[in-house]
């Protein structure tokens, strides 16, 4: 790929998107069964490397070994490794259906010693049916998902770098499966008023407290473009009046609050993208930080010439 970021289009992906969501459902909710809880759901997320997809290490056997799953987007396979020294794969190819995939992984991991048993229906998606009953969707495309994952790595940069600027709690940059989008969050460290107690369980713990998220995601039906985001929590008034940059940024309403909103063609079109894409989010911040009340200067780092 050269250094011009690429078209990705989420129109006319749609089933190629929903496939690879579906994948790597599969594969987060193993790790979602197999690590230790960590807060704010972080035990369960899914990271980019330099060959595509991966869950990082599992522990298994008590904890004496670890495995991880890789999608390996540039040899299109799906890789399972042991610190055992066990190694497997399979051919990911349009044609691949969630049910084969799902019960190739299983049958794989459980040939390595590694029981599965996880909760194997789709999590907050439109199709519903058990993984491993799934035929509809076998639209695997290579070209897609290297494009999705080179775009994903970039910003996975771009947020690390982000990250790096504030003193306060921040989570890895990371992809949640549920929805498939790469995020970072900031905390102010003080904790959010509690959630209905009807709320999903998912929500209190990820909603704990007072935090600033950022991401991106490839698209949905609601929202039929890739896009960066970031909304404010709990959402302060008169967030939605604040400036952002660059001007092709926008405010609008998500789930009764403001969220930042920064199409991915419009970055694309951009002179700087990277330096545009830093000041979306520090813009962000900024106006949901300041209207929140967080101690903006506090949680600074400096740079090294001011220490």
């Amino acid at each position: 790929m050269s250094s011009q970021l690429p078209q990705l289009n989420y129109k006319g992906h749609e089933k190629a998107k929903l496939t690879l969501h579906l994948f790597l459902q599969i594969i987060g909710k193993i790790r979602l069964m197999k690590t230790p809880r960590k807060n704010h759901w972080w035990y369960v997320t899914e990271y980019l490397d330099t060959n595509g997809f991966t869950t990082g290490p599992i522990p298994f056997n008590n904890g004496m070994d670890t495995f991880k799953i890789t999608m390996n987007t540039q040899a299109h396979q799906l890789e399972l490794e042991s610190s055992e020294g066990k190694k497997d794969a399979f051919t990911l190819s349009n044609g691949l259906s969630v049910a084969s995939f799902y019960q190739q992984l299983t049958d794989k991991l459980n040939a390595m010693g590694i029981e599965v048993n996880i909760k194997d229906k789709p999590y907050d998606l439109e199709v519903k049916d058990p993984f491993g009953t799934i035929e509809d969707y076998h639209h695997y495309d290579p070209e897609y998902t290297y494009t999705l994952w080179k775009i994903m790595l970039w910003v996975d940069g771009v947020f690390k770098e982000f990250s790096g600027r504030f003193y306060g709690k921040t989570c890895p940059v990371h992809l949640y499966w549920h929805s498939m989008d790469l995020a970072v969050t900031r905390f102010s460290g003080r904790k959010a008023p509690p959630m209905d107690p009807g709320a999903r369980i998912s929500d209190k713990d990820a909603y704990t407290h007072e935090c600033i998220s950022f991401g991106f995601w490839a698209g949905d039906n609601n929202m039929q473009e890739p896009a960066f985001y970031s909304y404010t929590y709990p959402s302060p008034d008169g967030l939605g009046s604040k400036e952002l940059k660059p001007e092709s940024a926008q405010w609008v309403v998500s789930n009764g609050s403001p969220m930042a909103i920064l199409t991915y063609d419009s970055l694309r079109k951009a002179a700087k993208p990277r330096e545009e894409l830093l000041a979306f989010m520090e813009s962000a911040y900024q106006a949901g930080a300041k209207q929140a009340g967080w101690d903006v200067g506090e949680l600074s780092v400096p740079t090294l010439k001011e220490l």
